[in-house]
């Protein structure tokens, strides 16, 4: 039986998914992949209460892992991706390439990838920290750190210590194509 709750995080509303009591499904609104919202069950606000205290303590700074029952559908290959993507400590950041290398397959970088972005429970199973090289911005980064910080202290009833905007940054596009110029 399936069950789902919203609630609240920095990054806006989170969806969460119980199925049989266990997290199955992690969305946040417009998220990529996310199952229509009747696949959900009914909502209970009282489903998954273990999870919403280790997502708040997780947003507070106060917990660096997860400690969840997890049910995880997918194939074969995206359990064995989500597997691995549960061993990336805290604070660090793994490419795609070294994931599947882990895997013991180096040409699946791609495979890889699409399998992450099927996650089914982002933030407890860490999606987030598999990064193409060179691909987000120092500075990026560290908006994306801020805006987690003012949430926080909003939340503690704080005023944030820095002028904080309501949504997260973008990432940055790549260099604009030259104009005027053709190539041959």
């Amino acid at each position: 039986m399936k069950q789902h709750r919203v609630v609240d995080s920095p990054y806006g509303p989170l969806t969460l998914v119980a199925t049989g009591g266990r997290l199955s499904g992690l969305y946040m609104t417009g998220q990529r992949h996310r199952p229509p919202e009747e696949s959900f069950g009914d909502r209970s606000q009282g489903v998954l209460g273990e999870t919403v205290r280790q997502l708040d303590a997780y947003f507070a700074g106060e917990l660096k892992e997860f400690d969840l029952e997890l049910t995880l559908d997918g194939t074969p290959f995206q359990r064995g991706v989500w597997a691995q993507l549960q061993q990336i400590p805290y604070g660090e950041t793994w490419t795609y390439g070294e994931l599947a290398e882990r895997l013991g397959n180096p040409a699946a970088s791609r495979a890889v990838g699409l399998a992450n972005g099927r996650n089914p429970v982002g933030i407890v199973v860490p999606c987030h920290r598999v990064v193409v090289p060179r691909a987000v911005s120092p500075a990026t980064a560290a908006a994306w750190t801020a805006s987690a910080g003012c949430w926080r202290s909003r939340r503690a009833g704080r005023e944030p210590r820095t002028s904080c905007s309501r949504t997260r940054p973008a990432l940055r596009p790549g260099p604009a194509p030259r104009s005027g110029r053709r190539s041959a």
